[in-house]
């Protein structure tokens, strides 16, 4: 069995990567288009894309896993906060077009904007935010392929992490969106299939219903206290995380046009949502069953006893298209990071020399995902981490899309004060989460309080002109002509 489930997955990733060299051998675009795609993308295809990149591995473990111990008012929060995060970026991504119609990622804007401080810290936040979320990804196929074999977790890890570099370097973000739009034609058949079978095998949600009624009926209860503060948590956490994803940015400059942008921003949130939500009562399941082992793969406990084999194996094409179309779009992300803060340091480098080196140093980043992904850490605990850190440092990166009186000092005490209260009273790994929503309370609220302190009593800078972002800001190509 191990040998057959190795060969489907070597098949499986071979097979994705090689749809996406092959289209990538098809385009010859410039640098600027190898990390941007500017102006280039439909709506429907910033739709297909950003449900692609949204619907991770992640989905078969982090919402169920939720339900288990939040029940039905965290499996609310999760939907909502699949949705809200794609609605946030409508505005901001209007403003950020209209400010900066050459740009190509936030760290960028927020050096032009607030100087090397805060630059430094939010590149770090970006860098550790995308590290986890592919790490997550990563950790979650490996997890699943043990389900169906004794196989090592870097075993796994490898195959899936090589597959994705290979087509990643060679294509860049054109190659991203068009193997997202590939994959999400797989991706939803399979899920709606999965659902399916996993629901007869539970004897329906009335059933279910009948069974956590009576085993934990705080868990159906959306007033429940801590189901409220765990749906809560998990609002605010995926709300302002998704700001400080890269890939996001990445197809705000893609869209053909502003409505493109809005509307496939919109549709994608829209479309995702009841997906998360179906996948969490998964873990309302897991407990009226008494499926019992690992909450972590509450899914999977609950519907692989009752999978025809055909299906099984269709599992190993499901994880490899979620994880994929979410890596290569973070993997892609952190190459455009490199590249574009290459251009500021080695300003007399070509562009070809920028795409050689940004290549070239994703490698050392994907080893060491490999390494992390090997050791199988939860993925919801990986994913809350990274959140609280994007929380810390909302409200200082993007009031300053608005306000000219905001500057850069501010921004970096604002955000340290977050982030050292939020990690204060957030979880270690093990520990029983009663102050999580707490924790990120003061991370996103607490520079609020300390940017309005700072405003009141303290020194008053000179005003930035917002309009000068469009002249700092440039493409790459014409920046090495």
């Amino acid at each position: 069995m191990t040998t057959l489930i190795i060969s489907f997955l070597l098949f499986f990733a071979i097979g994705f990567a090689l749809v996406g060299l092959i289209y990538a051998r098809r385009q010859s675009g410039s640098f600027e288009d190898y990390i941007v795609a500017r102006n280039s993308q439909s709506t429907l295809a910033t739709t297909l894309t950003l449900m692609a990149t949204s619907l991770g591995a992640w989905i078969l473990f982090a919402p169920a896993q939720a339900a288990t111990w939040g029940g039905l008012a965290a499996v609310v929060g999760y939907a909502l906060g699949a949705l809200m995060p794609r609605l946030l970026m409508i505005p901001l991504g209007s403003r950020m077009r209209a400010l900066i119609p050459q740009g190509h990622t936030l760290s960028e804007y927020v050096l032009a904007r607030y100087g090397r401080g805060m630059y430094a810290l939010c590149l770090l936040i970006m860098l550790f935010y995308m590290f986890i979320a592919i790490t997550a990804e990563v950790t979650a196929i490996a997890k699943l392929v043990t389900l169906l074999a004794p196989i090592p977790l870097w075993v796994t890890a490898s195959i899936v992490l090589l597959a994705t570099v290979v087509y990643t370097f060679y294509g860049g973000l054109r190659a991203s969106i068009f193997t997202d739009q590939v994959q999400i034609f797989i991706i939803i058949p399979l899920l709606l299939a999965l659902c399916v079978f996993g629901w007869q095998a539970t004897g329906g949600l009335s059933q279910v219903w009948a069974q956590v009624q009576w085993q934990q009926p705080d868990l159906l209860d959306l007033k429940n206290i801590t189901g409220v503060k765990a749906g809560l948590t998990f609002l605010l956490a995926l709300l302002l995380t998704g700001l400080f994803h890269q890939g996001n940015w990445q197809r705000v400059y893609a869209a053909r046009s502003n409505k493109a942008m809005r509307h496939g921003f919109l549709w994608a949130g829209v479309l995702v949502m009841p997906v998360v939500f179906v996948m969490g009562l998964f873990g309302l399941a897991f407990v009226g069953t008494q499926a019992g082992g690992d909450s972590s793969v509450a899914v999977f406990s609950v519907v692989m006893p009752h999978l025809p084999i055909w299906f099984v194996i269709l599992l190993l094409p499901l994880g490899l298209a979620l994880v994929m179309s979410s890596a290569d779009t973070a993997l892609n992300a952190v190459s455009s990071l490199i590249a574009v803060d290459m251009r500021r340091l080695w300003p007399q480098a070509t562009a070809s020399t920028l795409m050689r080196w940004s290549r070239l140093l994703l490698l050392p980043f994907a080893v060491l995902i490999g390494l992390f992904a090997a050791k199988g850490y939860s993925v919801l605990y990986l994913f809350l981490l990274a959140d609280l850190l994007c929380c810390a440092a909302a409200f200082p990166v993007f009031v300053g899309l608005f306000s000219r009186q905001y500057h850069g000092t501010i921004a970096v005490v604002s955000t340290l004060a977050g982030l050292v209260a939020g990690l204060v009273y957030f979880p270690a790994p093990g520990q029983e989460a009663a102050y999580l929503l707490e924790s990120f309370l003061l991370a996103i609220f607490l520079p609020v309080v300390v940017s309005v302190v700072w405003w009141c009593v303290g020194p008053k800078g000179k005003a930035y002109n917002l309009e000068q972002l469009r002249h700092l800001i440039q493409g790459l190509d014409k920046a090495h002509k």
